[in-house]
Order: C-alpha cells, then structure tokens, then sequence
C-alpha cells in the first residue's frame, strides 16, 4: 500500500503517455507537459492510451521510484483536472471512480394557497 502525506501533491498527466518510457524520459514530461519540478517529491501519474496501465514517478530523497499498475479487466477513470489529492488517487487505483457532482434539491409545492375570501 502506498502511504503519502498530506503535503505531497498528485499531478496527472492526462493525454496518454508512452509508458515505455522510464526515469528520465519521464521527469522530462513532467518538466516539459506538467510544468513542474520533478525533484519536487509530489507524485506524477502517466496513463497510457487504454487506461488500463499508469506509472507513478516520485522522487525521494536519493532517487526516483516508479510505480507501475496494470489492470487485468476495466480501465481508470478518466479525471477532468491536472491535480488530485492523495485520496482521490487511492480511489483511482482501486478502481473507484470520484464523482463530483452537487446535488440540488428543489422544494415541492404540495398545494396552492386558496383565497378565503369570496
């Protein structure tokens, strides 16, 4: 299990990324798509084109780490922003997919208010 603190932050590369690629090649994308510091120590995730595949990068104090999933049935849930937090990532990994959507609740008019008087 992964365990991050709640400083560390999620970036998502989120067009489809070759995931041949390994350290360098993807320190360079988070450089050059992400616009970020990959020495940074937040977590970069690189989906591939099925979504059935992500690599994670982290740097830690001596190197990076790679984390790599590959689902056997279903794909990720596609996200609509460039940064999660570290709980919306557990739930993607799990195959959990986060919705956000606000609720509203309209008030029901049960009856109209009749005018007494004649």
């Amino acid at each position: 299990m992964l365990t991050l603190p709640v400083s560390v932050r999620v970036f998502v590369a989120r067009g489809a990324t070759d995931l041949r690629r390994s350290f360098d090649r993807l320190s360079t994308q988070v450089q050059g798509v992400l616009r970020q510091d990959p020495l940074s120590g937040h977590v970069f995730a690189f989906f591939n084109r099925r979504r059935d595949r992500v690599k994670l990068l982290v740097w830690e104090r001596d190197g990076f780490w790679l984390l790599y999933k590959r689902l056997e049935s279903g794909t990720f849930a596609v996200l609509d922003r460039d940064e999660i937090n570290a709980r919306e990532l557990y739930l993607l990994l799990e195959g959990i997919e986060v919705v956000r959507q606000r609720v509203r609740y309209e008030r029901r008019v049960v009856g109209q208010f009749e005018n007494s008087r004649s």
